[in-house]
């Protein structure tokens, strides 16, 4: 526990410290995000906050363990993802350049033995063995979509940051209750840079993670749920990962039903995300942003449970969850393109 505990902090304070560091850098080289219709800020905002989570992650990681052949791997192909959103935040870039070398970094956990091997089932007792021709697209498919889901919800002062925290720490939770010390160091790591950080993203930010962060963060939570589901046989249902991470996933997913009922592209953006349902219904930006924390919390904690006990527990969890979030995307009309209720 020592261990964790001296990772987190050491992550968190790498994390707070070099953000206003990172700050002047993005003033500096012109990594800023103008105003526009579809966001809620006013006024020029520096990006590249993300090199703040990258850096404490990194420190604390190298400082607190002797890296193995797969964090190794999970620390370059997070170096390749944190390279891809700096240019990204500083200058653009190409959607389909930026798929390409996502796959690409998602390919380096795989040529580090980092891969989705064994699928707990669900239904029953056993597993489910996939070979290489299938664990390959499954691994880059789980990270690649963990990545654009942490990306697509950064749309709030402190939203992507506070999720990635708490999403962080359920699965810090869960290997450490199967009793998996690399996975739950590295997500405790994880979750102490996204707390650092979120000191200084939250409501009123003063900078923001960008790409550079958001796709870390979704690329670091998608491969240490892949280190668990390898190593302990309590961690492999890949249920447990996509319930920590919840929100954003709920959230793509109904973005895509939405803009196919609406007959626009699927990748084209909107403000029909949950978080502008919330501030169309009327909450503020901080309001939003702590009742989407909530509802991470409660998935986060689902998840968790679902570690202790019996797998007709976890059925009938998922099953009640699912219902409730069907029901309140219809209620604030998630799946609507244009809000019948009016906007704010």
């Amino acid at each position: 526990m020592i261990t964790y505990a001296i990772a987190f902090i050491i992550a968190l304070l790498v994390a707070y410290f070099t953000t206003p560091l990172v700050k002047l850098l993005a003033f500096k080289i012109g990594a800023v995000d103008l105003p526009d219709q579809r966001k809620v800020h006013k006024q020029p905002m520096a990006r590249l906050g993300g090199l703040a989570i990258y850096f404490g992650f990194i420190v604390a990681v190298f400082f607190t363990m002797q890296p193995n052949n797969q964090v190794l791997g999970i620390c370059f192909g997070g170096t390749i993802i944190v390279l891809v959103g700096i240019v990204d935040d500083l200058r653009g870039m190409d959607a389909k350049v930026k798929l390409f070398l996502q796959i690409f970094a998602a390919c380096v956990l795989l040529a580090f033995d980092l891969k989705i091997e064994w699928i707990s089932n669900p239904f029953g007792q056993g597993m489910f063995y996939l070979p290489f021709w299938l664990a390959a697209p499954v691994t880059v498919l789980w990270v690649i979509g963990c990545v654009n889901t942490v990306n697509l919800i950064d749309g709030l002062d402190g939203l992507a940051a506070g999720i990635s925290f708490i999403a962080a720490v359920s699965i810090s939770l869960m290997a450490m209750e199967a009793n998996y010390a690399t996975a739950a160091i590295l997500t405790v790591a994880l979750a102490g840079s996204a707390l650092g950080f979120l000191q200084h993203n939250f409501n009123p930010a003063k900078i923001f993670m960008g790409d550079t962060g958001s796709m870390f963060l979704g690329f670091t939570l998608a491969s240490v749920s892949i280190v668990g589901s390898i190593k302990s046989l309590a961690a492999v249902a890949i249920i447990v990962p996509i319930l920590a991470l919840g929100v954003p996933i709920f959230d793509t997913l109904f973005a895509i039903v939405r803009r196919y009922k609406s007959g626009n592209p699927i990748f084209a953006p909107d403000k029909g995300h949950l978080h502008h349902r919330l501030l169309q219904r009327g909450l503020s930006v901080k309001q939003a942003v702590l009742a989407m924390y909530g509802i991470s919390i409660v998935l986060g904690g689902v998840a968790v449970l679902m570690m202790k006990y019996a797998r007709s527990f976890a059925l009938v969890a998922i099953a009640v969850l699912f219902t409730l979030i069907m029901f309140g995307a219809k209620w604030l009309g998630i799946f609507d393109h244009n809000d019948k209720r009016g906007k704010k």
